[in-house]
């Protein structure tokens, strides 16, 4: 309920714009875009869930908004305007007179830069969301800590928060509505010790809140996160997977799963958090849950709004389904498309956001201390140091598995030894196997080397042409034939992992 007029703000805000503007208006903020700059009022509104009714408190809002966005935004968030009124009525920012309202100063970006936009028009490229990951990972790293607040009570508090925000709602089926519920339940149950176990490793954070691809942009060439949650810290203050989730079910609600697995991927790479893996399809559905009912409360009559909510449930649904985790390796020689192959795999296996990828590639930078794209020196690939790298695969494979989680482990597995380990690593976890070798004739295996650029892998022409010479034993690993597109190969080797 709005309680107070604030059109002459808003006018006044138009002007000070100093030129053609743009409008957007929320149920809590209006936002005002001119060529340079954006403000951003928040609207005299009072609600069950906040206060924006007076001067003062709507002044406190856009201080708390300033220095949470601050934390990953700084370059965009510029200050806090007071607006006072003179004796003649006439409007002004932080100068001499009656203090009427406040407003946040950011600096513009295009639209066309908004995450969203990106998603809709096909760019968010790998390179991207790399770049998106690491900001999220480092963003977490240094989020304040709550040890006040046990890791399943703040998950308790978001499905209470669902059910009373489907309760208004006439759009759903009832049988799915309750489904939901105690799927959620049931999976809270299950996961509870491991959030509060959580939280007391420091895992529950004040974190963005509201991560969804809407509030990410690219501005001064890199990925930024901005319009965090700043009206209910209970609410940001969870576990950071919590935070993660809401971005990976926006892209897998938007078809992008390979783009989701991949963000995941990455920020797992940063953080080392793989224990807990199992829980992100239960946050991503917490996540969906709430986009359905709120997106039923604006739906009014609108058709496309309202299957929009409907497709939410759907999604939350199933990502509450049960999974079993299980290991796939996938071996060849350099060249083969081991990691692209793998990447597809990834996304496919298991529920959304797919399956943990550890390549060999990756973990050799990881140990040596260095950024994945960075080369490695000739000399640093020893025999002593091939076997570091293989058996740091196989304790991290253990260790998400034991998590619930499934595996993709991705390397060359030339010598018989490597392979045997690798399945003993899924007979251990009590997981299901599949190891599977891509082939390809040599020709086609130097040309993808030769065309390497800014990779992982640190492979040459001479390390290829040393492995064709090696014998890699018996294998009975399923082969794939990899001779041909990078879809064709996910095809086949699909075809081996899926069919039936």
């Amino acid at each position: 309920m709005q309680v107070q007029d604030q059109s002459d703000i808003v006018a006044f805000l138009e002007g000070a714009a100093a030129g053609e503007t743009r409008r957007i208006d929320t149920h809590i903020s209006t936002v005002v875009i001119g060529p340079d700059r954006v403000f951003k009022l928040k609207r005299a509104v009072e609600l069950p869930y906040l206060d924006f009714s007076t001067p003062d408190l709507r002044l406190a809002a856009c201080e708390t908004e300033l220095a949470l966005n601050r934390r990953t935004a700084p370059s965009l968030y510029l200050a806090v305007r007071r607006i006072v009124r003179d004796e003649t009525g006439a409007l002004a920012f932080d100068g001499q007179g009656e203090f009427a309202d406040a407003v946040v100063e950011m600096r513009r970006f295009e639209q066309s830069d908004l995450f969203d936009a990106m998603a809709q028009e096909g760019r968010l490229t790998t390179p991207i969301l790399t770049q998106l990951a690491r900001e999220i990972a480092r963003f977490h790293a240094t989020a304040e800590r709550n040890a006040d607040i046990r890791g399943s009570d703040a998950i308790e508090a978001a499905l209470a928060a669902n059910e009373g925000g489907f309760s208004e709602s006439r759009i759903f089926d009832p049988s799915k509505l309750t489904r939901l519920f105690n799927l959620c339940h049931m999976r809270l149950d299950q996961f509870r010790v491991l959030l509060d176990h959580r939280g007391e490793q420091g895992f529950v954070r004040r974190g963005h809140g509201d991560l969804h691809l809407r509030n990410i942009c690219m501005f001064e060439g890199k990925p930024v996160l901005f319009d965090c949650l700043e009206f209910d810290e209970a609410l940001a203050t969870t576990d950071v997977l919590y935070d993660l989730a809401f971005l990976l079910m926006d892209l897998v609600h938007r078809g992008l799963k390979r783009e989701a697995n991949l963000v995941f991927n990455r920020y797992v790479d940063e953080t080392g958090d793989d224990t807990a893996l199992a829980l992100l399809p239960f946050l991503m559905a917490v996540r969906a849950a709430v986009r359905a009912h709120v997106g039923a409360a604006s739906a009014g009559e609108d058709v496309r709004k309202i299957g929009e909510a409907r497709d939410y449930l759907d999604l939350a649904l199933d990502l509450l389904q049960g999974h079993e985790p299980r290991l796939v390796a996938v071996g060849g020689l350099s060249g083969s498309g081991k990691s692209s192959v793998a990447a597809i795999l990834a996304a496919r296996i298991d529920l959304p956001p797919g399956a943990r990828i550890l390549s060999t590639d990756r973990l050799r930078k990881q140990l040596a201390g260095i950024a994945p794209e960075s080369p490695l020196p000739a000399e640093a690939y020893t025999l002593q140091s091939s076997q570091r790298v293989y058996a740091e695969q196989r304790v991290q494979a253990v260790r998400v598995l034991a998590g619930g989680w499934s595996v993709v482990a991705d390397g060359v597995f030339l010598k018989p030894d490597e392979r045997a380990a690798m399945e003993a690593v899924a007979h251990y976890a009590k997981a299901r196997f599949d190891g599977l070798w891509l082939d390809a004739p040599r020709d086609v295996l130097a040309a993808r080397v030769a065309s390497r650029r800014n990779d992982p892998s640190d492979a040459t022409l001479a390390v290829l042409d040393r492995q064709v010479a090696d014998d890699p034993g018996a294998l009975d690993w399923q082969r794939v034939s990899a001779a041909g597109s990078l879809e064709e190969t996910a095809a086949g080797a699909s075809a081996h992992l899926f069919e039936g």
